[in-house]
């Protein structure tokens, strides 16, 4: 094969100066065949009837294979098998052989088991993909990992996305009550991994729902899509939305007092970002969400109820264990059993027709309310010594202050015994009713404290009537309108 520059030299002759393939043939020194085959093409190309043939690495493929197979179940994502450590292997069963040549096989080898991408359409309301981020949140000073839940539409690009403590089934279900209320509707398909808060399991390509999962589905009449397993680049439109939102969005730490504070200030900041893009082609994001909308699903008159419903026993503490937390409840409900209504935020317990809502907790939290067990503190001194602080604090003012004044004055065994005798008066009257008092007597300097919240309302009291005899009319009577009765005067 010439070189290019002996083949610029007799196209030149031949096409430009019009010498005969015959002379340029004898003064260049090759055949007539080959200047007439560089005068048709304009550079040298080399045609092989059979691929070359590859003795070295013929005789390492085989072994190369072996080693591979060998040693797949010794490896990690961090120690991982590398040409050079294969080369050194070779090297010491004594094959002869470059790290070029391993490296190239190797290489070769990988393409060829790459997969191969499809470009995929989209289009209005047809699709929408899912998934959970991790991210880090700072509440309360204390920096805590949360969990993003993304709802992403690849067709206009808008998306929902909100805070989570875990990636549980309950966190995955109050994502698509929220999404759905706020998109006005689902789009036709969902996509999302095979997490086990959607999938019980997998019969050959076959996903089972779990049974939550599927009242969700029926709720909403959307239908459930699920990657490859392993796959995530099946949905790999919510995966880059994902990692982007958590870079431009999350970055630095975001704080807050709450993740529910946190989220709706995130989920804010997206929109306002979202309604500013423009697609490669020139669309508005805003513009094809209008023609996306309209492709949604309708939603069903009432959102579905993402809580989980939990029969929880009450102990004799009048305490109750939900999700490895601790709740009281009235004292009154104390070894009954109690409906929990479990939500992500807070906790519904019902007990006989009363129902008490509580913030949720974290994982191993405790929350006590002390305002639960005031008939027992009423006629428990010594316990109320101990709560006081707590106490007091969940009552509100006046009550820290008559604490204060009490212990000063009586000591903390004695101020006790006081603060029991006026519990019991909030327990017939109320605290709001009996904070008035004890107001009224702190501003007054008085100090039998214990005497008003014994007579509270009694002055005063208030008797209802009832209602099927309020159209009545009573007229005053006296002691000598029965005299005749007492006389025998009726007969």
């Amino acid at each position: 094969m010439l070189g290019m520059d002996k083949v610029f030299v007799i196209r030149h002759k031949v096409l430009v100066e019009h010498l005969s393939g015959r002379s340029v043939a004898r003064e260049m020194g090759v055949s007539r065949n080959t200047v007439a085959k560089y005068t048709e093409m304009s550079a040298p190309v080399r045609k092989e009837t059979a691929p070359r043939k590859k003795p070295v690495t013929d005789n390492i493929v085989p072994r190369i294979d072996e080693i591979l197979n060998q040693w797949s179940g010794h490896l990690t994502p961090k120690q991982r098998l590398t040409g050079t450590r294969i080369h050194r292997q070779l090297i010491e069963e004594g094959y002869q052989t470059g790290v070029t040549v391993v490296r190239d096989y190797l290489r070769e080898k990988r393409r060829r088991a790459a997969e191969v991408f499809i470009p995929l359409v989209h289009r209005p309301g047809e699709e929408g993909q899912v998934d959970f981020f991790e991210v880090t949140v700072e509440i309360d000073s204390d920096l805590r990992r949360a969990w993003k839940l993304l709802f992403h539409l690849p067709y206009s690009g808008h998306d929902f996305t909100w805070l989570y403590e875990s990636c549980d089934q309950l966190s995955f279900l109050d994502g698509h009550v929220r999404a759905a209320a706020y998109l006005g509707g689902l789009p036709q398909r969902l996509v999302y991994d095979n997490l086990t808060a959607a999938v019980k399991r997998r019969v050959g390509i076959v996903p089972e729902l779990t049974d939550r999962f599927q009242a969700l589905v029926s709720h909403y009449l959307f239908e459930p899509c699920f990657a490859r397993p392993g796959e995530g680049h099946d949905k790999g439109s919510v995966e880059s939305r994902g990692k982007n939102l958590r870079l431009q969005h999350l970055t630095p730490v975001p704080c807050g007092n709450s993740l529910s504070e946190i989220s709706t200030v995130l989920l804010k900041e997206v929109e306002t970002d979202w309604k500013q893009r423009v697609q490669r082609d020139g669309r508005r994001c805003q513009d094809l969400w209008q023609e996306e909308r309209e492709n949604l699903l309708p939603l069903p008159e009432r959102p579905f109820e993402a809580r989980k419903i939990v029969l929880v026993p009450v102990s004799s503490k009048a305490t109750v264990q939900i999700g490895v937390a601790t709740y009281s409840v009235p004292s009154g409900w104390a070894r009954l059993e109690a409906t929990a209504y479990v939500g992500v935020e807070d906790i519904k317990l019902v007990c006989r027709g009363k129902t008490e809502v509580v913030p949720r907790q974290r994982r191993g939290g405790k929350r006590i309310n002390y305002r639960h067990y005031l008939p027992e503190l009423a006629k428990k001194p010594q316990a109320v010594r101990q709560v006081a602080p707590e106490l007091v604090m969940e009552l509100g003012e006046p009550y820290g202050r008559l604490w204060s004044l009490l212990v000063g004055r009586y000591g903390a065994k004695e101020a006790a015994r006081v603060l029991s005798r006026v519990l019991g008066a909030v327990v017939d009257h109320g605290s709001q009713t009996v904070g008035e008092v004890l107001e009224a007597a702190l501003e007054a300097g008085r100090c039998d404290l214990l005497g008003l919240a014994g007579k509270i309302r009694q002055e005063n009291p208030v008797v209802e009537i009832p209602v099927a005899l309020q159209c009545y009319e009573i007229e005053a009577g006296s002691p000598a309108d029965y005299d005749v009765l007492l006389q025998g005067g009726v007969q």
